[in-house]
C-alpha cells in the first residue's frame, strides 16, 4: 500500500503541522493567484514548499487529512448523513451541510453518490444494464481517519485489494466547488478524456492535473505536455492492480471539472458544480471493465457497412467540380473508396441545408456517386443564422433556442437586426454565417427542437441525397466571446457578464484549470455565456454546456434515420459519456507532423475505452502542409482505424493519395488488406454493440499479466486476434515492436505465415509493402475477396484465415447483415452470425461453420478460399469431404508449403454459406 500522510495532531491548545509525503498532497491551491504562505495557512492548510527533489508540480500549500466530513446519521438501504467537521476552509464557498451518501449495486457494478437532491445531475437517461459477468464483485467499507473524518474504501471480494481509499482526506462540497481524494492501487492509470496524451498510461511520478470541459481547442501534439481540454468530456479511467485484475471508474457530471493525478499513487477530483456521483466497475479484465462501463452507459451504435470503407474529405473545394476532380483521380488511381465527404464549401454563405452557386448540380453528383457505389457525407454545424427559411420554421414552431436568463441582459443592438429574433431572449453569437446565429436548444424536454431538426434534414434530403452526417463545432464554439461588467445590453458582439450576481456561472470561484492552464482567459471563451439557458429556459449552460454535442448528436441520429431510412453513420467533434450510442468521433483538427500521427493512435485507445469505436484521425494532418512521407506513413497507418478519412484544411495543397505515386501505391496496399478483412471489422463492431467490447484495444487488454504491455503505445489490436505496428517515425524501414508471449503470424507478404518468438523484434515497414500486422494464433479471421467499394466486395467470396494456435482449436465468429438496414434491435435485424472452429489430430482436420443465429432475407456469397497458416501436416488433397460427401478440391489454385507451413485451399463454390452447418474435413500427415 502507499505511504499514509501524516497530519495535524492537537495537544492543548496547539496545532501542530506534520509533513505530507511529498507523494501524497492534496492541494489546497489549485488556483494560482492565491499561491503564497499567507493565503494558503488562511484557509487552515499547510504550508510547506518542497525540496527540489520532490515530484514535479508539488503543491506547496496542501490540505491536512482531517479535512472533509463526519457521518451522522445511517438512514439505511445504503444511505448515510454526512455533515462538515471542523477544519480548514472551503477555499470556494461555504461547504454544504449536511450531505447523503447513498450507495447501490447492479449486479457487479456499484454505484455511490454524495450530494443532496436539490443538485444538478445531466440528465442523460442512461440504461444502466447489469453487466454479464459478476463473479468479482467490489465491496464498500466505511473507515474512519483522524479525528473521526468519515472516510471509505472499495475493495476487490476476492482478493482483498484496496481499489479507493479516501483516507488521503479532502472531501468538500461547497455550491461550485466540490472535491474528493483517494489513494490508489497501482500507478498503471489509463483513461480521462479529452485531451492529447503522449502516453496511454498516466505519468504517475508527478502531479498533472487534467482538466474536463468541452472546448474547441485543437489537440496540440507538439508540445511536451499539453493539459488543456479539447472537444469532449469523459470522466472515466481504467487502472491494473498489482496483479494484473482491472477495474474502471467513471465520475459522471458535466459541469467544468478536473482530475490531479499524484504520485501517492492517488487522484484529486474536482468539479465546480452538479455532485459527486461515482460508478465501479469490477472487471476483472480491462475488456470485462469495459464492458461494464458500456452495459452501464449504453452501447455504441452499428454503423453502416459502407461506413467503414475509405473517405475522402477536403475543406477548400471550390465547387462541385473540383470535388469530382479529386474523386475521379483516387478512383483512376485504383484507391479503394467509398465515401466522398463535403465541408462547408458546400453552402450558401455556411448556412446549414443550403447550396452555393458553385454547387448546383451537387444533388446530380451525388446521384452519379451512388451509382458508383460511393456514399455521401455532408458537414452540418448547429448554430442557425437568424434571417433565413431555416430559422423562419423554427420560430413557426416554438423551437428552444439558448437564451438570456433576462430580457435586460439582451444585447439589443445586436438583436434588433433581426425581426425574427427581435424581442426574444436568444443569445445571438457568430461563427461561419455572414450574420448572427442562434443555437438550437437540444436538451428541450418538449421534443420541439428535435422535431424541427429532424425535419431539416428529412427536407435537405429529399433536395440532396446525403448518405451520412457530419456534426461540428457543437462544444458549441463561437467565434467572439468576451467580458463585460454591468449590463449587457449594448454590447457589439456576445459579451458574458462577470459581476456580481449576475456574473456567478461567468466568473466563478474557482474556473478550473480549463482556464488557469489553458488559452483562453475564462469558462466561455470561444463558446456561449454560462449564464445561458438551455433545457426550454430551466437550466443554465454553467451545467449543460458539455452536454450540447452529445445532445446535438442524440437528435442528429434520429434526423438521420428520419431523413434516410437507412443506416449510415454520424460524425461529431464534441461527446459526451455515452455519445457513442448514436455517433462516432474524429479526433479534431490535428497537425500534418509526427507527433500528431503518434498521439492518434493513443486518441482511438482512449476513445474505444469511452465507447466510441467509430472513431479516426485526419490522415495525413488537417492544418499545415503535408509532406508524401508522412502522408504516406498515416494511410498506412490510418487503413487500421475504424473511421478512416483523409481531410485537410483550405489554401492547403491537395494531399488524397493520388497526389503522389509513392503514397497511391502504400494507400492502395493498406486499404486492400482493410477491405479484404472488414468482414472481421464489422464482426467486431457487431460485438461492441451487442456486449459492449472494444475494437480497437491495446495490447495489455488481453495481456495484462505481462506488465510490458501497460507501456507499449506505439501498436494496437483489432479485437483478440489482429495486431498492428505501424510506423510512426521518419526515415525507418523497420519497427521495434513488442509481441506478448503467444504465437504470432506475419501477415506481410514477404514474411506470410511467419512466427515472430516472443518479445521485442525488429520487423521490417517498407514504406512500399504492407504495414507491419500479425495474426494471433488460435484464431479464425474471416475476410472476404475486396473490390474497390464495400458495395462490390460484399458480392465476392469470403474467406478464412485460420491461424494454428497453441493446442489444437482454432475459432472465430461472423456477423453479416446487408450492411444498411435500419433496426430498433440489433438481435431482431436481419442477419448471419456464423461460429467458425478448426481443429486436427494427427490424422485429419476439419471446419466447421454453423449458424449460431440466422434471421436474414438475404443470400450469402460462398466461401471459397480457406487459409491456414502454422500447419505441420502434408495434406491428402485427394480426401476433403463436405458434410460427408466426397468432393474435389482445385488443385491448381490450392497449395501446401512445407516451408511456410501455409496450406491455402481455394475452389470455387466451396462452401454454401447459407447452408445451417457445414463441416470440412480432410486427411494429412505428420510433415
Amino acid at each position: 500500500m502507499p505511504l499514509q500522510p501524516l497530519t495535524l495532531i492537537t495537544i492543548c491548545c496547539f496545532s501542530f503541522a506534520f509533513s505530507v509525503d511529498v507523494r501524497s498532497r492534496v492541494d489546497c491551491s489549485p488556483d494560482p493567484h492565491s499561491l503564497n504562505e499567507q493565503k494558503c495557512k488562511s484557509r487552515g492548510c499547510v504550508w510547506e514548499f518542497p525540496q527540489v527533489d520532490a515530484p514535479k508540480e508539488t503543491p506547496p500549500c496542501y490540505f491536512p487529512s482531517t479535512t472533509g466530513y463526519v457521518k451522522t446519521k445511517d438512514l439505511g438501504n445504503g444511505v448515510l448523513v454526512l455533515e462538515k467537521q471542523n477544519g480548514p476552509l472551503n477555499p470556494f464557498g461555504a461547504d454544504i451541510s449536511p450531505l447523503k451518501l447513498k450507495t447501490h449495486y447492479i449486479g457487479s457494478t456499484f454505484e455511490l453518490s454524495i450530494g443532496n437532491d436539490d443538485r444538478y445531475i445531466p440528465p442523460l437517461n442512461l440504461p444502466k444494464e447489469q453487466p454479464n459477468d459478476n463473479s468479482d464483485p467490489l465491496d464498500f467499507q466505511e473507515t474512519s481517519g483522524t479525528n473521526g473524518t468519515f472516510t471509505f474504501q472499495m475493495i476487490r471480494r476476492s482478493t482483498g485489494r484496496i481499489i479507493w481509499d479516501t483516507s488521503i482526506g479532502g472531501l468538500l462540497f461547497a455550491d461550485q466547488y466540490i472535491q474528493i481524494a483517494t489513494l490508489l492501487p497501482s500507478t498503471n492509470i489509463f483513461g480521462f478524456g479529452e485531451h492529447v496524451h503522449k502516453t496511454l498510461k498516466h505519468d504517475m511520478t508527478r502531479y498533472t492535473t487534467w482538466p474536463m470541459f468541452a472546448t474547441g481547442f485543437p489537440p496540440d501534439s507538439g508540445s511536451q505536455l499539453s493539459t488543456h481540454p479539447l472537444y469532449g468530456v469523459h470522466p472515466f479511467y481504467l487502472c491494473i492492480e498489482p496483479d494484473g485484475k482491472t477495474h474502471g471508474v467513471l465520475l459522471l457530471n458535466s459541469n467544468a471539472q478536473e482530475v490531479t493525478l499524484g504520485p501517492a499513487p492517488h487522484l484529486v477530483y474536482r468539479t465546480i458544480g452538479g455532485q459527486l456521483d461515482f460508478v465501479f466497475f469490477a472487471g476483472p479484465t480491462p475488456e470485462a471493465a469495459i464492458q461494464g462501463y458500456l452495459s452501464y452507459i449504453g452501447k455504441p451504435f452499428l454503423p453502416a457497412y459502407w461506413a467503414l470503407g475509405y473517405q475522402l474529405s477536403r475543406w477548400g473545394y471550390q465547387g462541385v467540380d473540383e470535388m469530382k476532380t479529386v474523386i475521379r483521380r483516387n478512383q483512376a488511381a485504383g484507391i479503394p473508396l467509398d465515401v466522398a465527404v463535403a465541408d462547408i464549401d458546400y453552402m450558401s454563405t455556411y448556412e446549414d441545408f443550403t447550396e452555393g452557386e458553385k454547387w448546383s448540380t451537387f444533388p446530380e453528383y451525388a446521384q452519379e456517386l451512388h451509382s458508383q457505389n460511393v456514399n455521401l457525407i455532408l458537414i452540418f454545424d448547429p448554430a442557425i443564422e437568424v434571417d433565413y427559411d431555416t430559422f423562419q420554421r423554427a420560430i413557426n414552431q416554438n423551437v428552444s433556442f439558448v437564451e438570456w436568463p433576462r430580457f435586460d441582459q439582451v444585447p439589443t443592438k445586436i438583436q434588433d437586426q433581426y425581426p425574427l429574433a427581435k424581442n426574444t431572449k436568444m443569445m445571438l453569437g457568430n461563427v461561419w454565417p455572414e450574420r448572427n446565429v442562434a443555437f438550437p436548444d437540444f436538451l428541450d424536454p418538449t421534443n420541439k427542437t428535435e422535431l424541427w431538426w429532424i425535419d431539416e434534414f428529412r427536407r435537405f434530403h429529399d433536395m440532396l441525397p446525403y448518405d451520412g452526417i457530419w456534426i461540428d463545432m457543437n462544444e458549441p464554439e463561437n467565434f467572439q466571446t468576451g467580458t463585460l461588467k454591468g449590463n449587457n445590453s449594448n454590447g457589439k458582439t456576445l459579451q458574458c457578464i462577470v459581476d456580481g450576481i449576475d456574473g456567478k456561472f461567468d466568473n466563478p470561484p474557482y474556473e478550473t484549470k480549463a482556464v488557469y492552464d489553458g488559452f483562453d482567459p475564462f469558462l466561455a471563451s470561444k463558446t456561449l455565456c454560462l449564464n445561458g439557458l438551455s433545457i426550454r429556459g430551466t437550466n443554465n449552460l454553467y451545467n449543460t454546456k458539455s452536454l450540447y454535442g452529445w445532445s446535438e448528436s442524440r437528435a442528429t441520429a434520429k434526423a438521420h434515420q428520419s431523413a434516410i431510412k437507412k443506416r449510415g453513420a454520424v460524425i461529431s467533434r464534441s461527446t459526451f459519456v455515452s455519445s457513442g450510442r448514436y455517433t462516432g468521433h474524429w479526433l479534431g483538427d490535428n497537425v500534418a507532423r509526427w507527433e500528431d500521427l503518434r498521439t492518434s493512435v493513443i486518441g482511438v485507445i482512449e476513445f474505444n475505452f469511452f465507447g466510441i469505436p467509430y472513431v479516426g484521425s485526419d490522415i495525413c494532418g488537417f492544418t499545415g502542409v503535408t509532406w508524401e512521407e508522412l502522408c504516406l506513413r498515416w494511410h498506412q497507418m490510418g487503413a487500421f482505424h475504424s473511421f478512416s478519412r483523409d481531410h485537410n484544411m483550405h489554401y492547403m495543397p491537395a494531399q488524397d493519395p493520388a497526389v503522389w505515386p509513392s503514397v497511391t501505391k502504400a494507400a492502395k496496399i493498406a486499404l486492400t488488406f482493410r477491405y479484404r478483412y472488414l468482414p472481421y471489422l464489422y464482426s467486431l463492431h457487431y460485438r461492441a454493440s451487442t456486449i459492449g467490447s472494444t475494437v480497437v484495444r491495446p495490447l495489455f487488454f488481453e495481456f495484462s499479466s505481462d506488465s510490458e504491455t501497460f507501456s507499449i503505445d506505439r501498436q494496437f489490436l483489432w479485437g483478440k486476434a489482429l495486431m498492428i505496428a505501424p510506423a510512426l517515425d521518419p526515415g525507418i524501414d523497420s519497427v521495434h515492436a513488442y509481441f506478448p508471449d503467444d504465437l504470432w503470424y506475419s501477415l506481410q507478404d514477404e514474411t506470410y505465415g511467419k512466427i515472430i518468438p516472443p518479445g521485442y523484434n525488429d520487423v521490417p515497414a517498407k514504406n512500399d509493402t504492407l504495414t507491419p500486422v500479425f495474426a494471433r494464433g488460435g484464431y479464425i479471421l474471416p475476410r472476404q475477396t475486396p473490390s474497390t467499394t464495400t458495395k462490390e466486395s460484399r458480392n465476392n467470396p469470403f474467406e478464412l484465415l485460420v491461424t494454428v494456435g497453441q493446442n489444437s482449436i482454432s475459432e472465430g465468429e461472423l456477423y453479416y447483415d446487408d450492411g444498411v438496414t435500419q433496426f430498433d434491435s440489433i438481435d431482431q435485424n436481419p442477419h448471419f452470425s456464423f461460429n467458425f472452429t478448426y481443429s486436427y489430430s494427427r490424422t485429419a482436420a476439419s471446419l466447421n461453420a454453423r449458424w449460431s443465429t440466422s434471421i436474414s432475407n438475404y443470400t450469402l456469397p460462398t466461401l471459397d478460399i480457406i487459409d491456414i497458416v502454422g500447419y505441420d501436416y502434408t495434406p491428402d488433397f485427394n480426401s476433403f469431404y463436405l458434410n460427408g460427401k466426397r468432393i474435389n478440391i482445385n488443385i491448381q489454385t490450392s497449395s501446401y508449403s512445407p516451408f511456410t507451413r501455409r496450406l491455402f485451399i481455394s475452389t470455387k463454390n466451396l462452401i454454401d454459406m447459407n447452408a445451417e452447418s457445414t463441416t470440412l474435413a480432410w486427411s494429412h500427415k505428420a510433415v
